[in-house]
């Protein structure tokens, strides 16, 4: 890497890294312990992201967003991983299909989305279909004027507040899996969507995930994101680049957690010695450092290939996500126990970061739907 890239990638971390320290940690454990986040405080934080260049931080330059490289946001998403997952949403980071909004959509949906003046969801799983896309039951049939969808989804992150949800609907039952889907942006208040639930979770308190149903809900042919048919499309377009931020947040765990570690061992003492003495302690130490190591290399791979338009791009992705993702659950594991009662005490942030970090082997493709494609990649 050329030295003023890792200049610039090195400024563009700490001010990250700052702005989560004066604005976001203060507040994490609170926000953990109400399960939520004050609209007010949000809005606030939202707009000091603002102010530092940090919102919609994934966005192009033709939606108005920075136009970063992967290797960029690659940057950013480690640092974001610090941070837990509600008061993450303060980047703003947006969802990459808003790349095929139309004209007209871009005025009325991208633009205020990227004032920070609303928000939007996207909802593709279902009760009886996770990963499997042609298990997919929501249906949008073509009426005059637009569309009348009926079906339900769940564990839709924010759905329950979210202005806008962008759902993934089946609507032709006899077309191949490439042209049988559409994807529609569905306003909050429209008629016939009822949003059902919201989840408790092990861990993410604060974050939303919700369920909701849509009954003969009419959605115009304007809110169609992409062309009819074209969701399949649509959605593909980003999953990658999508899998590569969770592994991003996985080593910004991971590495989180390995810090609070190093100064706890050197300096607490068992059996008259150092931590750091005991051959057990640097055996979790040295392994949480090859780990995250060997994650962050993938990483920055897998960023380069994309950058460059490289096919291989989509199965480093694959492979990132779910080396980064497991690696995460055995860091946390880890230091969770080199802390012992200490770090299971929710008076440090260990035990958050062991259970957030346990979300990611299931979230954007779950660390098996990784290895079946790994594996099929391998194979041939």
């Amino acid at each position: 890497m050329p030295e003023g890239d890792a200049a610039e990638l090195d400024l563009l971390r700490r001010t990250v890294r700052g702005f989560i320290d004066r604005h976001l940690a203060p507040l994490e454990a609170e926000v953990d312990a109400a399960d939520d986040v004050p609209d007010e405080v949000m809005h606030r934080l939202k707009q000091e992201a603002m102010k530092l260049g940090l919102w919609a931080y994934n966005m192009p330059k033709e939606l108005g967003g920075l136009g970063l490289t992967l290797r960029e946001q690659v940057a950013i998403g480690e640092e974001i991983g610090r941070t837990s997952m509600p008061l993450s949403n303060a980047f703003g980071r947006m969802l990459g299909s808003l790349r095929f909004a139309s004209a007209s959509q871009r005025d009325w949906l991208v633009g205020p989305l990227m004032r920070a003046e609303t928000t939007i969801a996207y909802a593709l799983t279902e009760p009886d279909a996770g990963s499997d896309l042609n298990a997919l039951r929501t249906r949008a049939r073509k009426v005059e004027g637009g569309w009348i969808v009926n079906g339900a989804k769940q564990f839709i992150s924010h759905a329950d507040t979210a202005d806008h949800i962008v759902v993934l609907c089946v609507s032709d039952t006899e077309a191949k899996l490439t042209r049988r889907l559409t994807t529609l942006i569905v306003p909050k208040g429209a008629r016939g969507l009822t949003i059902t639930r919201r989840f408790r979770k092990a861990g993410w308190k604060g974050y939303h995930l919700a369920a909701f149903a849509l009954e003969d809900c009419f959605v115009p042919d304007d809110n169609v994101l992409g062309e009819p048919g074209r969701g399949f499309e649509t959605m593909m377009a980003t999953v990658n680049a999508d899998r590569l931020m969770v592994a991003t947040r996985c080593i910004g765990i991971a590495q989180a957690c390995q810090d609070l570690a190093l100064p706890w061992v050197r300096e607490r003492r068992t059996f008259g010695r150092p931590m750091a003495d005991h051959q057990a302690i640097q055996f979790a130490i040295a392994d949480n450092d090859v780990e995250i190591t060997a994650a962050r290399l993938l990483a920055e791979r897998c960023a380069a290939l994309g950058d460059a338009g490289d096919p291989e791009f989509r199965i480093f992705a694959s492979r990132t996500k779910l080396y980064a993702s497991e690696m995460a659950g055995r860091v946390t594991d880890r230091v969770m126990q080199v802390f012992g009662g200490a770090g299971y005490m929710a008076d440090l942030p260990i035990e958050r970061y062991w259970r957030d970090a346990r979300g990611f082997r299931i979230g954007e493709g779950t660390s098996e739907m990784q290895r079946i494609q790994i594996a099929r990649h391998v194979i041939g």
